[in-house]
């Protein structure tokens, strides 16, 4: 079988059980790898954290998510992509899909998000059972890459590697994918307050 096509190549990224495997520069391995919800360690490291709704509402899901959120091929999803401020700073570009499938007994807040977190929400609920991390390097013919540089607009970094990881979530019979892209601004980051959690 020959190797897909260069530009095909550069639009999937390779999914990885272990951080490690992308070589990340240091500083970045601690915000990967973090347990918990990153709304508060963002919110640890900011005086003011806001979640910016880019969109809410039914895309075709990317070909690297197809397979993990349990679809044969790319279908139709609610798709939300958000940007994580931090004093006003974007840190994170948020992407979740979740299957059409999923009715409102699965995840009966999504819908209704907007401007709110939604990790806050997983976190905060008894019966969403948390998957595993995977990690990736997002190349820039990546969509999420794409879609993240779009919304930062004049700021965006160019030509360079975006870090992310992804998990899936379960709540009754319902699946929903967070993918979160790690902009470099994060690495500017420093803990506001040792007391916040």
């Amino acid at each position: 079988m020959s190797a897909p096509p260069r530009s095909a190549s550069l639009r999937q990224a390779q999914w990885q059980p272990h951080v490690l495997a992308l070589n990340p520069p240091p500083a970045y391995a601690p915000w990967l790898t973090a347990g918990g919800s990153l709304t508060a360690r963002l919110k640890a490291h900011s005086h003011n954290f806001r979640v910016q709704c880019l969109h809410q509402r039914i895309e075709r899901c990317l070909s690297d998510e197809a397979v993990a959120i349990g679809m044969h091929r790319p279908g139709r999803v609610w798709e939300r992509e958000v940007l994580l401020r931090c004093d006003n700073t974007p840190a994170v570009f948020g992407h979740t899909v979740v299957p059409m499938s999923a009715n409102a007994s699965d995840w009966p807040l999504f819908s209704t998000l907007g401007e709110r977190s939604l990790g806050t929400t997983l976190f905060g609920d008894p019966l969403v059972k948390r998957g595993v991390l995977e990690f990736a390097r997002l190349r820039e013919g990546h969509p999420l890459a794409q879609r993240a540089r779009a919304a930062l607009g004049a700021a965006a970094p160019r030509d360079q590697i975006l870090y992310a990881r992804r998990c899936l979530y379960q709540r009754r019979q319902g699946t929903l994918l967070v993918t979160e892209v790690f902009l470099p601004s994060v690495l500017e980051l420093i803990k506001t307050n040792t007391n916040k959690q």
